[in-house]
């Protein structure tokens, strides 16, 4: 037996409460993965940002309301090409309109055979049936424009009999040519009423000869308004006057045409419809043209006014000339419309990338929303954030937002606190 020491077995590490050198390095270890899993999962997990946007938001144009020249009589309605109607007077009950039915019977011949630039589109022969319809409405005292059996007559110029002498035998004639007949075309005239909203509006012929061709001034101001951007129709509209192959040099009864700003659209008399004056002038708003569309409707001969035309010239002038529009800036570059937001940084504004202006008058609304994109940090300044879609009537401008500021990325500090 020797004098040295034995080394104490775990029986006696367990009963002298010491731990196990083994159990300990275990223990370390885990703690040590634990650790590095953790600052691994703090620096490899996914953070994000949140993005709120302002709420939607109604404006309107500032100042006054326009006070509008209504006419004493009958009933008139104002608008604008591409914005939308301004206003509406008087019953608003469907009237009479005489003539300018032939605006409907012009528009839906040219959505069937548009036509574009100088081109005076397909030619049309006259037939003796069409002759002898010449015949009737002169006879009935209609206001026509001489034709002759054989002759051709390109699309172009029979609109422009249509329009400005306001050929009522022309009106069916592109009623056969395009749907074989009247009853057919005056389906098409009602289908594109409905098409177009005009619930007010029925049409029992191609001219408005008949009393039963009805519409209200508001419906005609949106015909109005949809006729004007087709090119074609705008410039045959605008002429003074137009040559045909056998009428020969032709007026348009439209005697404002080039006066007071006035550059169409069409007149209409009859006992039953009054004076009726659908009309379009041309305004600059900040370098830009506006079409101003209005409609006065059975305006009737006075004492100081002696046709009935001439009391719906006069009505159309005094209401065109009080119809004045502005150019307004509905969003400014830099407005802030939304933000980022991160939890370990300062909010930052999304603004908007550009100002945006449209043309109105005073107390037109204009609406906004706004959408934001999806962030992930970094975000950097300038960086595309969404989208503001501005509308105002039938005006709409797309302006991107975007960061006014950086957004970083989470410091390691804050991954570390913030698991």
């Amino acid at each position: 037996m020797t004098g040295g020491r034995r080394p104490l077995g775990g029986g006696t590490r367990r009963r002298l409460g010491l731990p196990n050198v083994r159990w300990v390095a275990w223990a370390a270890l885990a703690v040590m993965l634990a650790g590095l899993a953790y600052v691994g999962f703090a620096l490899l997990r996914s953070v994000s940002v949140t993005t709120t946007i302002a709420a939607a938001r109604t404006a309107s144009f500032g100042g006054r309301p326009p006070a509008l020249a209504w006419p004493a009589q009958g009933e008139a309605a104002v608008g604008v090409g591409g914005v939308g109607l301004i206003g509406v007077h008087g019953s608003g009950q469907p009237t009479p309109i005489a003539s300018i039915a032939k605006v409907m019977t012009a528009y839906v011949i040219l959505r069937d055979h548009p036509l574009s630039g100088a081109a005076g589109g397909p030619q049309i022969t006259v037939t003796p049936a069409d002759v002898a319809v010449y015949r009737t409405d002169h006879a009935a005292g209609q206001s026509v424009v001489a034709v002759r059996a054989g002759e051709r007559l390109t699309e172009s110029q029979a609109l422009k009999g249509l329009l400005q002498p306001s050929g009522t035998n022309i009106a069916t004639l592109l009623a056969r040519w395009d749907a074989g007949g009247q009853r057919a075309f005056v389906a098409k005239m009602n289908a594109q009423a409905r098409a177009l909203g005009l619930s007010h509006t029925r049409y029992t012929d191609v001219s408005g000869v008949q009393s039963g061709t009805v519409s209200t001034a508001a419906d005609q101001v949106a015909l109005g308004i949809r006729a004007m951007a087709l090119p074609a129709f705008r410039q045959t509209v605008a002429m003074a006057q137009a040559t045909l192959p056998v009428a020969g040099l032709q007026y348009n009864v439209d005697g404002l045409v080039g006066k007071h700003g006035i550059v169409g659209i069409k007149t209409g008399t009859t006992s039953q419809a009054g004076g009726c004056f659908l009309f379009a002038t041309e305004q600059h708003v900040s370098g830009r043209p506006a079409i101003v569309i209005g409609a006065v409707l059975h305006q009737l001969a006075t004492s100081s006014q002696p046709s009935m035309i001439t009391a719906a010239f006069n009505a159309a002038t005094t209401l065109a000339a009080s119809t004045r529009l502005a150019a307004r800036r509905v969003i400014t570059r830099g407005a802030t419309l939304g933000w980022v937001k991160a939890p370990w940084t300062d909010r930052v504004p999304l603004v908007a990338a550009r100002s945006a202006s449209f043309v109105g008058w005073a107390g037109l609304p204009v609406h906004a929303s706004v959408a934001v994109a999806h962030l992930s940090p970094p975000v950097d300044t300038g960086q595309d954030a969404g989208t503001v879609v501005l509308a105002s009537g039938q005006q709409r401008a797309t302006v991107a937002l975007v960061a006014s500021d950086t957004v970083p990325r989470a410091s390691f500090s804050w991954r570390l606190a913030h698991p």
